[in-house]
């Protein structure tokens, strides 16, 4: 047990080097932890968890030499109550779950089971995220931190299809010999999800692909296919020579070239069969000779819970101009990929244009503009045009840039995935972080031609391959780059995975790179250059290094002779001693012999030559001029032995507070002919005591004396929040804000630090959202930033936001910081109602919830039940059922209004409850969508008054109540009356409130204090939703109240009735009696009055 207690110990000792956020770039972190959801974890292998329909199921141990040892281990930790924590974290999300304490006895590993549900509860088949799953020996301390991917394999749609026919690995083994190039495409949101194409020579036809769902980290894992007959079966077996040339993996799509065609798979979303179909576009007037020079080019972004205005675009060039007869040499289209129109839109008459050939043409997603990479024999340009409606417009966003000439061989261009980084590469590399309008130069081959590009989003790389074989790094946005090594392979590509890691790629076999991932380059290569250095110091820190070029030097090699941006940022060595550290590159014309040098800081001082390896320090020296640009040293000799020789030419003479000079020519033992690095500082006519001037050999006649290597890395960085993934994504709706916080933390030792901001921000898009950027550096010399973001207008599209630790080295894991911001809707925010009383998941289960006066507050809706209506309760009108079961009678179904409502949605077309699916979620949901399957809901006792509406608002943030300016409206589903709303309206609410009522045609209320009073009975069901323009969100919620116990009503108009039948029959009953008594009350009537009139008569007579 000592061995394990020691291991405790050191344990606890790094308890206490912990902070709140995940620190990067401290250097390779020993793996401690293997894992696997698919047999027993095997050592020293990445972490490669599949997530399938059942549950994750993951076995993890502690690495160590023998099993004995790594039982101990277990045992010790877990008796410390220790036991690893897993994280599974992509842009979006972060869940933690926790291995089991508890171990049996036999066992060498931990064991942790977590349900699917626990981690996604969605299972149709769309672009998804490939997990990062993040395993600690404890939650919050970053103690042993192993990182690995876990990949959903039911979701992710390439994995749902047989491409063509399986091939074996003897199939395989009989292409080697015909394939010429290899080429890749790699799933955008899920990097290991990636295929493998051969592009074969003119001896064997064929269309050969090889499909990996581990990022090609074994080769036998790859499943070949065959998609020959697929494309035979579109243009005829009477074509030949048929090679794959080109292909590219969309969200939703796979596209190939092909020497026959370009040829587009059915969306990958929707199995229709288990073979996926392709359909060909046609492009009138090209053929094969124009198909095998033809490329695809792709913006590399993940759409995963996509937007409206996410789309995926593809173009395809030619290399030749169009004929009079064609559309265009470049061609592009919007997914589905169904109608492929000309890149340069139509050009009126009248109009000058200058013939160039389109190199590239990619659509900036972010500002929604298409770049255009343009070249002719005179010039090389980028173009920036705006889109509207998913096409180029003549109108030009910005001014055309326009490259120097030496940019003469461009090759293509492209946009580094997941953010606006957009590189142009040929013969030299240009970088813009504007969208195009302007560019930086980056790297100049001069000869040599960039020919591929290679991109990690997840670290940032850039690897650049040239022509001749060498490789080349840089990372997203940094303005430097480093010689890596070179590959030898005849037939080759390379291919970054998921986690960053590189892979090389060749037809019988992969080389992946483990840890240092330069070693499948070979060992780091020196990044000097063959000439002879003079030092010149400035300050006692700081020395320019002069590059020599010979006067004979030929023209077209001076560029051989000199500094350029590749040492930018790199590390000067002298084979002796001494280091130094390059901080400028300054090109120019004087002194003569001199065109480039370097100002340098120095790290370790350099060692000068001594007396045994030139005599010549023994004597003093004196320095005249012997020409317009030389100078001659003499030696005062004091020894018989003090003289120059030819060993000391190419080295330099240092002379504290004068220029140094260079020896360029031995003329005998007392004089020697030199240069000046500084003229203006010469010392005319002076003698050097000896010991008062040094000698540096900076030369090359015995084999280069100095080397340049890449600095190691010279930056920590260090997310304020652990949760967050490097390619972190945060939704911000309208009105509302987020803020980010970053701190790097210099780790340079021996170097100064300068006191300027270490952080770039660049805005991929900064008409989107309001950006606020703060900065300062603490006590420690660290620089901290803070960032905040705001959504101030109804404009919705997504940014990148880019943070550029521009003085890293390319060394560096972490150089660069890419979160994405959308002013948009977040798929995780909602709207919920708060119920008044909260009821436990198992009495809804039970069905039995008893309040205080022992009332049950559960109602078991009656099956295919349905509310009642305005014209009563047996006349139900609503199309929606509650509790469907379409084996089941209907009830109140006698009327022919009744009958012709209500229609069954998750129920239709079955014929049994159990056909319907219903799902644990769907049963409980207050959602109208999933009526058929709500069985159970909230019971009330009748009346209910001033029940509280409560709402909250939930988010990935957290929740917060609904208030203004979230008004609401409010509406009864089944559009049942006998309900109303109280709510109180604020002075500065109440304006809005009017406009918005007269615009919406309906109520609307405040949410805050809103009360609901129901004097009807059974179910009522009511749908909240926030009014438009608060929010980018369609906030919705719905919640159902079961009133109960219901009084009878009382029975004023039966009795009315009934009185009033019962005058009406006593009064037909006289009638009938009168006529047949022949009684006639009218007759008699009209007697008396006209006796009474006869009367009044004779009385007036009288």
């Amino acid at each position: 047990m000592e061995l394990p207690l020691l291991y405790v110990t050191i344990l606890l000792l790094n308890i206490f080097d912990f902070s709140s956020g995940i620190t990067y770039n401290k250097g390779d972190t020993e793996k401690r932890f293997a894992c696997a959801s698919e047999g027993f974890p095997q050592k020293n292998e990445i972490i490669k968890l599949y997530l399938s329909s059942a549950d994750l199921k993951i076995q993890c141990f502690f690495q160590s030499e023998i099993e004995l040892t790594s039982k101990e281990f277990l045992s010790v930790f877990t008796s410390g109550g220790l036991a690893p924590s897993l994280g599974i974290i992509n842009s979006t999300y972060t869940g933690i779950f926790h291995f089991n304490l508890t171990l049996f006895s036999d066992r060498v590993y931990w064991l942790i089971d977590i349900p699917r549900e626990n981690i996604t509860k969605n299972t149709d088949i769309a672009a998804v995220e490939e997990w990062l799953v993040r395993i600690t020996l404890q939650h919050g301390l970053n103690i042993y931190t192993t990182e690995g991917t876990l990949l959903d394999s039911v979701r992710e749609p390439l994995l749902q299809w047989k491409l063509g026919t399986i091939m074996t690995k003897n199939d395989i083994s009989k292409l080697y010999p015909h394939v010429v190039d290899l080429k890749t495409a790699k799933c955008p949101c899920a990097n290991d999800v990636v295929l493998l194409g051969f592009i074969m020579n003119t001896t064997l036809d064929g269309v050969y692909i090889g499909l990996s769902f581990s990022g090609f980290w074994n080769y036998d894992d790859t499943t070949w296919y065959n998609l020959t007959d697929m494309v035979y079966s579109q243009v005829g077996e009477e074509h030949t020579e048929l090679s794959m040339v080109d292909m590219v993996l969309t969200n939703h799509f796979l596209v190939i070239l092909t020497s026959l065609g370009l040829f587009i798979s059915g969306d990958l979303r929707y199995p229709s069969s288990s073979v996926l179909m392709f359909s060909r576009a046609d492009f009138c007037g090209f053929e094969r000779v124009d198909y095998i020079k033809g490329k695809l080019w792709y913006n590399e972004r993940c759409f995963a819970n996509r937007e409206h205005f996410e789309v995926d675009y593809v173009t395809i060039t030619f290399e030749r101009n169009r004929t009079l007869s064609e559309a265009s040499s470049c061609f592009y289209s919007k997914e589905p990929f169904l109608e492929w129109l000309p890149c340069l839109p139509p050009i009126s008459k009248g109009m000058k244009t200058i013939l160039s050939t389109v190199v590239t043409f990619l659509v900036d997603q972010e500002q929604s503009s298409g770049v255009y990479l343009f070249h002719n024999q005179k010039s090389t340009t980028v173009s920036v045009r705006i889109l509207k409606n998913n096409k180029p417009r003549l109108i030009q966003k910005f001014p055309v840039f326009l490259f120097p000439s030496s940019f003469s061989s461009p090759v293509g261009m492209t946009f580094h995935p997941r953010s606006h980084f957009l590189y142009a590469y040929g013969n030299q590399v240009w970088l813009s972080i504007d969208g195009g309008n302007t560019f930086e130069l980056i790297a100049d081959f001069h000869d040599d031609i960039i020919k591929n590009t290679y991109h990690s989003f997840y670290t940032s790389d850039i690897t650049f391959v040239s022509r001749s074989g060498k490789v080349y790094l840089t990372k997203a946005g940094l303005g430097r780059y480093s010689k890596i090594g070179s590959i030898s392979d005849k037939i080759f590509t390379l291919y970054y995975d998921h986690m960053g890691f590189i892979h090389k790629l060749t037809p019988d076999h992969f080389e992946a790179a483990v840890g240092n991932s330069k070693g499948i380059f070979g060992q780091a290569p020196d990044m000097g250059f063959e000439t002879v250095l003079a030092p010149q110091y400035i300050t006692l820190n700081e020395m320019i290094f002069y590059a020599y070029v010979p006067e004979n030097e030929p023209k077209e090699s001076i560029y051989t002779k000199k500094f350029n941006d590749i040492h930018l940022g790199k590390l000067i060595r002298s084979r002796k001693t001494g280091t130094a550290y390059i901080r400028k590159i300054l090109p120019h014309n004087t002194p003569k012999g001199f065109l480039s040098s370097v100002i340098a800081e120095i790290v370790d001082p350099f060692g000068t030559e001594e007396v045994n390896e030139s005599s010549c320090l023994s004597s003093s020296l004196s320095i005249n001029q012997a020409g317009n640009f030389s100078y001659k040293l003499t030696l005062q000799l004091q020894s018989v032995t003090s003289a120059f020789q030819d060993s000391d030419i190419e080295k330099t003479v240092v002379i504290p507070g004068y220029s140094s000079f260079l020896i360029t020519r031995i003329l005998d033992n007392e004089n020697a002919l030199a240069i000046a690095t500084m003229p203006e500082t010469v010392p005319h006519n002076m003698t050097f005591l000896q010991g008062s001037w040094f000698l540096y050999n900076f030369g090359q006649r015995d084999g280069r004396t100095w080397n340049i290597h890449s600095k190691p890395c010279n930056y920590w960085f260090q997310q304020h929040d652990d949760s967050l993934p490097l390619n972190v994504l945060k939704y911000i709706d309208l009105g509302k804000s987020h803020t980010l916080k970053i701190k790097v933390i210099p780790n340079t030792k021996g170097v100064r630090t300068l006191e300027i901001p270490l952080l770039k921000v660049v805005v991929g898009n900064p008409n989107l959202l309001e950006v606020k950027v703060e900065g300062h550096f603490d006590d420690t010399d660290s620089y901290l930033m803070e960032i905040s973001a705001a959504s101030k207008t109804l404009r919705q599209g997504s940014t990148s936001l880019a943070f550029i630790v521009w003085g890293a080295s390319t060394e560096c894991l972490v150089t660069t910081f890419v979160p994405m911001l959308k002013s948009s809707c977040s798929y995780l925010k909602s709207m919920h109602h708060i119920p008044s009383e909260i009821i436990p998941l198992e009495d809804w289960m039970s069905g039995v919830h008893m309040d205080s006066q022992g009332f049950n507050m559960i109602k078991v809706l009656p099956i295919n039940y349905r509310p009642p209506s305005n014209m009563g309760i047996a006349i139900p009108l609503t199309d929606n059922f509650y509790h469907a079961d379409p084996s089941k009678p209907i009830p109140r179904n006698l009327f022919h209004k009744s009958k012709k409502s209500g229609k069954f949605k998750q129920c239709a077309n079955v014929s049994t409850r159990e056909e319907c699916n219903c799902t644990n979620d769907q049963k409980f949901s207050h959602a109208v969508a999933f009526s058929d399957c709500r069985e159970k809901v909230p019971r009330f006792k009748f009346p209910v008054t001033q029940y509280p509406i409560s709402l909250k608002i939930y988010s990935e943030d957290g929740h917060v109540p609904v208030e203004t300016p979230y008004l609401v409206t409010v509406t009864e589903v089944n559009n049942r009356e006998n309900w109303n709303l109280k709510h109180t309206v604020p002075e500065n609410v109440k304006k809005m409130k009017d406009y918005l009522e007269s615009i919406l045609h309906a109520p609307v209320y405040n949410p805050l204090g809103l009360n609901l009073s129901i004097k009807g009975s059974e179910l009522f069901h009511f749908r909240v939703s926030v009014v438009p323009g608060v929010s980018f969100c369609n906030l919705g919620e719905e919640f159902q109240i079961y009133v109960d116990e219901a009084p009878l009503p009382f029975p004023g108009s039966t009795l009315i009735a009934l009185a009033a039948a019962v005058l009406l029959g006593g009064f037909l009953f006289i009638a009938f009696m009168f006529q047949i008594r022949n009684i006639h009350p009218w007759d008699t009537c009209k007697k008396l009055i006209r006796t009474n009139n006869v009367n009044s008569t004779n009385i007036t007579a009288n």
